[in-house]
């Protein structure tokens, strides 16, 4: 038990580390000048910066994933003129925001890009006295607002998602337990306001330090803590590379069953797969897109350049796919907050979303659950934002 533990650990790559969430400090943009108008009869520029050149293996294979995803949806803009211009930064801050301003110099009109948040910030502060936009392909909402969107998926939508479902069935005394680090504290926090919005109550807060023998040392006291608390749901934060397997095994073990109370999951429990087969986690809930469109992604992916995509490559697909959404429409300020930010959202790989006022964003998630060590849909995505579920 203790070294798969620590050989989870050990193995995480920079990329699964992305997929899973990295919560970067980061200091958020203040607003910024208007944006730059269009002109609907010429091609638009639109900037993409990536981490490729690097040296890092790691960053080259997501960065060359993020441009066939974005290839794929330029191929799918039907007539929309987009004049895609590819910037590599690696992963450094300060590059990335002279890489920004680089582009915004040579016409571009809006940002998609970087990755990493500090990068992400950082070239967002760049080009915020020039009003130019940036949809990042981070995850870490502490970077959100003024000119910088995320793309990535956030904590606070996936605990909507599944505090608004737990809430609806019955299961509104929920306990939160969290490592006691960023992701963890910032999963913590975005529980606690969904159950605000949703009239759940959170009825128990338990932590741990973020190490297996504090993990070992922590889960009879948890176990304990959880029954005695009356909780009817109990949402885990850690993911499959940290925590989760050894208190899907340690949480049973000490007299907190499945069976006797609902397991909910922050993260993706689909990932990697060997996860679905843990004991403790059968019939418990997590979030995920829409697994059929998540699949024909995929196929299209694999049959066009050979190999699956990253991740996070479908960010790269639904930035291209919302510029050429509003691109169409004509309008010379179709790249301006307003316009990102409308109610409607957009059409991405893997669902509707859309961007919101705050610069986080919104996902139609669907709610899975384990059974027999497969997915099962328990609660399809919604199709539109006037559905249940956000």
């Amino acid at each position: 038990m203790f070294p798969v533990f620590l050989s989870r650990r050990k193995a995480m790559t920079r990329a699964a580390m992305i997929a899973a969430g990295l919560f970067l400090s980061a200091c958020v943009p203040s607003p910024q000048a208007q944006a730059p108008r269009i002109d609907p009869a010429a091609p638009v520029p639109v900037a993409m910066i990536l981490p490729g050149g690097s040296g890092n293996p790691g960053d080259e294979v997501l960065a060359r994933s993020l441009k066939q995803a974005a290839d794929l949806a330029m191929a799918d803009l039907n007539g929309v003129r987009i004049d895609l211009r590819v910037y590599n930064a690696g992963s450094d801050p300060a590059m990335s925001a002279a890489v920004a301003r680089r582009a915004v110099d040579e016409g571009a009109r809006i940002i998609l890009g970087p990755v990493f948040a500090e990068a992400a910030n950082a070239a967002g502060q760049a080009v915020r006295d020039r009003g130019v936009n940036v949809l990042s392909f981070s995850n870490n909402t502490a970077i959100a607002g003024g000119n910088v969107f995320v793309l990535g998926p956030t904590f606070e939508n996936t605990a909507n998602r599944l505090v608004s479902f737990a809430a609806r069935n019955g299961k509104d005394q929920i306990a939160i337990v969290f490592e006691q680090n960023a992701a963890g504290e910032a999963g913590r926090s975005a529980i606690e306001q969904a159950a605000a919005r949703s009239g759940a109550k959170v009825v128990l807060r338990e932590s741990y330090p973020f190490s297996q023998q504090d993990v070992i040392a922590a889960a009879p006291r948890i176990a304990a803590n959880v029954r005695a608390s009356g909780a009817e749901a109990v949402f885990l934060t850690a993911n499959s590379a940290g925590a989760l397997p050894l208190l899907a095994q340690l949480l049973p073990e000490s007299g907190l069953r499945p069976q006797d109370v609902q397991f909910v999951g922050l993260t993706r429990w689909d990932i990697p797969s060997a996860t679905l087969s843990l004991p403790g986690l059968q019939g418990g809930w997590f979030a995920m897109p829409d697994p059929g469109l998540q699949a024909q992604f995929e196929t299209r992916y694999s049959a066009a350049y050979g190999e699956q995509p990253h991740p996070i490559a479908g960010l790269a697909y639904d930035a291209v796919a919302a510029v050429g959404a509003l691109v169409r429409s004509g309008r010379p300020n179709a790249l301006s907050r307003e316009s990102l930010t409308q109610g409607a959202g957009f059409a991405g790989v893997n669902g509707i979303f859309r961007l919101r006022p705050d610069g986080t964003n919104e996902r139609a998630l669907a709610v899975a659950q384990i059974r027999n060590a497969q997915v099962v849909i328990i609660d399809p995505a919604p199709r539109s934002f006037r559905g249940a579920g956000f």
